[in-house]
């Protein structure tokens, strides 16, 4: 049997399996997706997981069960493209004809010493379970400290006021405004919610080293009881080993196929890929859909004909009866209804509705 081998069962990866699944496989082909956990995690909702306003049972979506799809569960150490090996810490490797890289992202420390040390994360389901911890063990009228004012930061901010009105609650981020990407009158609504919220801004802060609970601001000391690291992140260590053509993110660069132009039987998607526009859920599964095109096409020995990508905008939460969207580059919703948009996406994707 012919093996494609699918590494991370995320947005990108899930949808690839999905897609393909919904198809015809040639007989004598194989679908092996492998995965740390046994199910997928929905990584846009962690901030909610880690403030305490929903249990997990409710961020996770179950794999799909087809004689075609052999689930494998392990950590990957390494990826040997010359000879098509995938290689496991405690698993004899796997062989394969084709591979999908769809190991997403880690958090990026910009070189601070201590932030690795000294801040929790959320971009694992197993690093959010002890975020959760750390943060609603915090006493009443403690301070936690949120690393960077861009999407993830400021859901998890709102969220965790809803969920512990009594916490002193900060962002420190080092731009002049969080969500500073958004145009500005979308700022505006969201730093006017913080205010009304009791949640504190602090822009142009530039952490030198975190110690303990002390965050250093160049020569200023900031006190925190907690602190939650979104300030940026990076494509997985994997993908980082890779001597090969990068953006300036670390990002693998791909040619029209979603394919390692050096490796053709090799397709990238998601937070490992360089693409003209940022990582999202959304882009993972809009890649994914068409690397299964790409792949079936192949199989039949067909010319792919793919279409141009186009992302649907970004919808934020600021708890569960606010939010805030950008839809293109010019429509800007807030208040209840792009909240509700939100809820909306989260239901699809937990029903494998793309």
């Amino acid at each position: 049997m012919r093996k494609l081998v699918i590494l991370g069962g995320g947005y990108g990866g899930l949808t690839v399996a999905n897609q393909l699944l919904e198809k015809d496989l040639p007989a004598d082909v194989l679908i092996v997706m492998v995965d740390r956990m046994p199910f997928q995690g929905l990584k846009t909702e962690y901030y909610a997981l880690a403030s305490g306003t929903v249990p997990e049972t409710e961020v996770r979506v179950h794999y799909p069960i087809d004689p075609r799809l052999i689930l494998k569960f392990g950590e990957v150490t390494s990826v040997d493209l010359q000879n098509r090996m995938v290689h496991f810490a405690d698993k004899e490797p796997l062989a394969y004809d084709w591979l999908v890289i769809a190991l997403g992202c880690v958090d990026k420390y910009h070189g601070i010493p201590g932030a690795a040390e000294y801040s929790c994360s959320i971009q694992t389901m197993s690093a959010t379970r002890v975020t959760y911890q750390q943060v609603n063990d915090v006493a009443p009228y403690g301070q936690v400290t949120i690393v960077g004012g861009g999407l993830s930061g400021v859901e998890m901010a709102a969220e965790l006021r809803e969920s512990r009105p009594d916490l002193n609650i900060r962002i420190l981020d080092r731009g002049p405004s969080i969500l500073s990407a958004f145009p500005g009158k979308l700022q505006e609504y969201v730093r006017e919610w913080m205010l009304e919220h009791d949640i504190e801004m602090r822009s142009h802060v530039s952490l030198v080293r975190l110690e303990g609970n002390i965050l250093h601001n160049q020569q200023e000391e900031i006190l925190t009881d907690v602190t939650v690291w979104t300030a940026g992140i990076q494509p997985s260590p994997i993908v980082q080993q890779f001597d090969l053509p990068k953006d300036g993110q670390g990002r693998l660069i791909i040619n029209e196929y979603h394919q390692l132009a050096a490796h053709p039987e090799v397709y990238v998607v998601g937070d490992c890929a360089s693409l003209p526009f940022s990582s999202s859920a959304q882009a993972a599964q809009a890649q994914g859909k068409q690397v299964a095109d790409i792949v079936q096409a192949f199989w039949k020995n067909e010319t792919p004909r793919l279409g141009m990508i186009k992302l649907k905008g970004v919808l934020g939460s600021l708890g569960k009866k606010a939010g805030f969207g950008l839809m293109g580059r010019q429509m800007i919703m807030t208040g209840k209804v792009p909240r509700a948009l939100k809820s909306g996406v989260l239901w699809k994707s937990k029903h494998h509705f793309g």
